[in-house]
């Protein structure tokens, strides 16, 4: 278990760097965890993030990048619903790193 410093607080990450505590999620948390894996988080990358929480709070569940990418092109349209797209903001990783910059669990059947 690793940990993060953020805005003087002491973030707990587990064994993979996602948060141990889901409540310890902020902006400002979600900043040092993209700074820590060398993403400059922009307005496309919340516009993500946002919808991901959102679908955490319905689901209880992060999910797998098909069902992101299904999730994403309902909520925002086929250009940003595609997995080109979200391949490029996400590092070819966008089920496992966006989950993990919003601050919710690894999806459950990502290696």
């Amino acid at each position: 278990m690793s940990i993060l410093q953020i805005e003087g607080r002491e973030i707990a990450l587990d064994q993979d760097g996602y948060l141990a505590d889901l409540a310890d999620w902020s902006p400002a948390t979600a900043e040092a965890l993209a700074a820590s894996e060398e993403i400059q988080l922009s307005s496309e990358h919340w516009e993500v993030l946002e919808l991901l929480r959102g679908f955490y709070a319905e689901f209880q569940l992060s999910p797998a990048t098909r069902p992101l990418i299904k999730y994403v092109a309902l909520k925002l349209g086929p250009e940003k619903g595609n997995s080109l797209h979200l391949n490029r903001l996400f590092k070819g990783t966008p089920a496992k790193l966006a989950a993990k910059l919003a601050g919710l669990p690894k999806p459950t059947n990502c290696l």
